[in-house]
Order: structure tokens, then C-alpha cells, then sequence
């Protein structure tokens, strides 16, 4: 069997397309700061006193991964936690005022950036590429939180 088109293959274009917001991120928006740490900051600006597990199911990342977030951006004086009076073993994550001042500033330059990442498309198909983008990644979330996955295919003889 020859070569394959890998512009064909969703994987590998999810694979440039993530290349592609990195660099943008880092030059754009925070070296510091990762945009999964921004996911988390965003999340408790919107609802703080969030647990770090609803936080983490909020922005699609699994619990090792929104540990290690939380941990870098408490480290950092951007979120404080606190105990939750109803259960001691709970702990609620804050942004402090220097988590909201980083998240006013961060939030800017991110738009700045989604409009340099999204400029080879008209207004029409970046909600369709934003749309389908969606949807291809709540099937895949669906699909993860089901733990299943799809059977690979038999081996050719």
C-alpha cells in the first residue's frame, strides 16, 4: 500500500491546527500562562467557588490534568482555594485579584488572537468551523466519558 493524504486525516489536522494555536498563544497571548491555565481562570471568572473537579468537566480536562493547573495557577497567586463549609474534604478555587487582572489581560489578547487564528475564513465559516469543531469534540468527550471506544478495525492478511 502507497502513501497516504494526510490532509485527509482529521488527526493530523487537528495535530497542525493545535501547532498552529500554540505558536499564536505563546506569541500573542502569555508564554506564562497556557491556554488550559486561561480555561481554568475563564471557568472561575464565570462561576467562582467552582470544586476542581466541576472546573475540570467544565473545560474538558481530566483530573490529573486540572490538578496540575490549578496547582501551577495557586503557586502563581492567581486562584486561592478554599474549604467548602458544607463538606471540609472539598476544596472551592477563587480567582484572587491578581487571577482577575491576569484573566482581564489575557482575555483581550486572546480575542486579538482567535481573530488572527480564524482570518482565512469569512465570518460565515468561522461559526461553521467553530460549530462542526464543537461537535466533533463532544462526541469524542461522549466518547471518553463512556470509556468506550471504537473497536479497531481486523488486521488485513
Amino acid at each position: 500500500m502507497g502513501a497516504v493524504d494526510l490532509t485527509t486525516h482529521p488527526g493530523h489536522l487537528a495535530r497542525r491546527l493545535q501547532q498552529a494555536h500554540y505558536l499564536l498563544w505563546t506569541t500573542m497571548v502569555s508564554e506564562e500562562i497556557t491556554s488550559p491555565q486561561y480555561g481554568v481562570l475563564n471557568a472561575l471568572t464565570a462561576e467562582p467557588g467552582l470544586d476542581q473537579r466541576t472546573v475540570g468537566e467544565r473545560v474538558g480536562l481530566d483530573r490529573s490534568t486540572v490538578a496540575e493547573v490549578v496547582s501551577r495557577l495557586t503557586r502563581r497567586g492567581l486562584l486561592e482555594k478554599v474549604r467548602d463549609a458544607q463538606d471540609g474534604r472539598r476544596c472551592l478555587l477563587r480567582p484572587t485579584a491578581e487571577g482577575a487582572r491576569t484573566h482581564r489581560r489575557l482575555t483581550v489578547r486572546t480575542a486579538r488572537m482567535n481573530q488572527v487564528f480564524l482570518a482565512p475564513l469569512s465570518e460565515g465559516e468561522q461559526a461553521v468551523f467553530l460549530e462542526l469543531l464543537r461537535r466533533v469534540s463532544d462526541g469524542a468527550e461522549q466518547l471518553r466519558h463512556a470509556g468506550q471506544a471504537p473497536a479497531p478495525p481486523p488486521a488485513s492478511a
